[in-house]
C-alpha cells in the first residue's frame, strides 16, 4: 500500500503495519523552522523519523534510512544562530528516537555532517550564561559582542564607522542575526573536520581522520553490500548489519553533494521500503 499525506491529521492516520510506501510533503517548499512549526499541521523531524523506521522495519532484508536535518544549515546561512541551534535540538531528538526504535546489535547508526560553518564561539562567558547572550567582556571599542558570531554573512554592520551597540538588543530572539566580520548575502561553510559518531555493528570502522568518501564504502562493507562479502560469510549471523540509519545535518543545494548526502534515497519526509 502506498500513501501520500500533506498534513498532520493524515500523517497520524498512517498505519505503519499496513503501509509499504509513504510520501509526506507538508510544505510547498522547505519545512518551517522548528520554532515556527505549527504542530497541529506539521509533525516534527523526530515524528517523521519514527514513522519511517516503523514502516521500514517490516522488511526482513533490513533497510537504509537517511534522516537529514537540513534546516540547521539554512539557519546558519542566514546567520540566525538561535534558529540553527533550535533545529539542532530537534535533530538530536530525532537521533534519540532512532536509537530508541532500533537494536544496537543489528543496526548501524551514524550521525555526521558534510561540512562545518563559519560559526565561532567568542569571549569568556560565565557558567550558566545563555549561549545566545553577550560576552561579559567588551571589545577595545567599549562595545559588547555576542558569544556566537559568524566569520561572514548578512550580520555585518557598521554605523558611523563603528560596530553597532547591542547592549539593548535581544540577542536571544529567534530572529536575531548574529554579527559577522565580512559582509555577504549568505554565510558560508567552514573548513573544519566534522565528527562521525557511530553505534552498532562495525562501528569500529568509523574512527580517526578519514576522507568523506570513505563513509559510503565503510557503510557498504558493514551492510554486506557489494562484491566482496567474505567477511559476512565468516561472521555469526546475529552480528551482521541488517539496517543502516544515517542522520546528517546538511541541506546545501548550492554545493556539490557529499558522499553521504548523494547516496540518500530516503529522508524523514520520504520513506520507502527497500526490497
Amino acid at each position: 500500500v502506498a500513501r501520500y499525506v500533506w498534513n498532520r491529521t493524515d500523517f497520524d492516520a498512517v498505519d505503519p503495519d499496513t503501509t509499504d510506501y509513504l510520501m509526506a510533503l507538508f510544505e510547498p517548499g522547505d519545512l518551517r523552522f522548528d520554532v515556527e512549526r505549527d504542530p497541529t499541521m506539521d509533525p516534527s523531524i523526530a515524528e517523521t523519523t519514527e514513522k519511517a523506521i516503523r514502516i521500514l522495519s517490516k522488511n526482513p532484508k533490513g533497510f537504509f534510512l537517511l534522516v537529514e536535518g537540513g534546516r540547521i544549515d539554512q539557519g546558519h546561512h542566514a546567520s540566525r544562530a538561535s534558529m540553527a541551534l533550535h533545529e539542532t535540538v530537534a535533530f538530536d531528538n530525532a537521533v534519540a528516537k532512532g536509537l530508541e526504535l532500533t537494536n544496537e546489535e543489528e543496526t548501524l547508526t551514524l550521525v555526521t555532517a558534510d561540512h562545518s560553518h563559519a560559526f565561532t564561539f567568542n569571549g569568556y562567558p560565565f557558567r550558566g550564561q545563555s549561549i545566545l547572550g553577550k560576552s561579559p567582556l567588551y571589545g577595545k571599542d567599549m562595545l559588547p559582542y555576542t558569544t556566537l558570531m559568524y566569520g561572514n554573512g548578512p550580520g555585518y554592520k557598521v554605523i558611523d564607522n563603528k560596530r553597532p551597540d547591542i547592549r539593548n538588543v535581544d540577542t536571544q530572539s529567534k530572529d536575531y542575526v548574529q554579527l559577522s566580520a565580512v559582509p555577504l548575502d549568505t554565510e558560508t561553510h567552514g573548513g573544519e573536520d566534522v565528527a562521525v559518531l557511530a553505534r552498532g555493528p562495525m562501528a569500529h570502522l568509523f574512527h580517526g581522520v578519514q576522507e568523506q568518501s570513505y563513509l559510503a564504502h565503510a557503510m557498504a562493507y558493514a551492510g554486506c553490500v557489494g562484491r566482496d562479502l567474505r567477511h559476512c560469510e565468516s561472521r555469526p549471523q546475529h552480528t551482521n548489519t541488517k539496517r543502516i540509519l544515517v542522520t546528517t545535518t546538511d541541506d546545501d543545494r548550492n554545493s556539490a553533494p557529499s558522499q553521504v548526502s548523494s547516496i540518500s534515497l530516503v529522508t524523514a519526509l520520504l520513506a520507502a521500503v527497500l526490497h
